[in-house]
């Protein structure tokens, strides 16, 4: 595993605070668990280090969706993948970059599907959802308000 955490805007003049943290994956599907719990911890960070709001609710949801991103890339993409996590003002940024160059495509609703339900669950949570195609793979982003409107 390879984790990264930066803070590239603390202590410029002018600047909000641009928090990020990484996770590398390789094809070891056991990472999931440890994608959850970096999502957690960074979520805990920025708000007990730097103050910045974040909803109990919001710690789920994130792991949630981290967890689908993390498992379709695991289960579709032959090679590595990256995930990142920054935030914005009062968004959570979650990128997963993987290999496989095939965009994902949310199925019609069939509540007796199983499975095959990642992109529906991680568009119903976040705010947006982003696919773009990389000169290698894709790069998925969903953005997530730290605390939610209705909280």
């Amino acid at each position: 595993m390879d984790e990264t955490t930066g803070d590239p805007g603390i202590g410029r003049p002018g600047t909000a605070p641009e928090l990020e943290t990484s996770l590398a994956l390789d094809s070891d599907g056991s990472r999931i668990a440890q994608a959850r719990h970096l999502a957690a911890a960074f979520l805990a960070n920025v708000k007990d280090r730097y103050g910045i709001p974040v909803a109990a609710a919001t710690v789920e949801i994130v792991q949630l969706i981290v967890s689908e991103l993390v498992t379709n890339a695991r289960k579709y993409a032959p090679g590595p993948a990256l995930l990142q996590l920054r935030i914005t003002g009062p968004v959570l940024r979650v990128e997963l970059w993987d290999s496989n160059p095939v965009a994902p495509a949310a199925n019609a609703p069939d509540p007796t599907r199983v499975g095959q339900h990642g992109l529906e669950i991680v568009a119903a949570f976040a705010r947006t959802v982003t696919v773009e195609q990389t000169p290698v793979g894709k790069r998925i982003t969903a953005d997530v308000l730290l605390i939610p409107a209705t909280a």
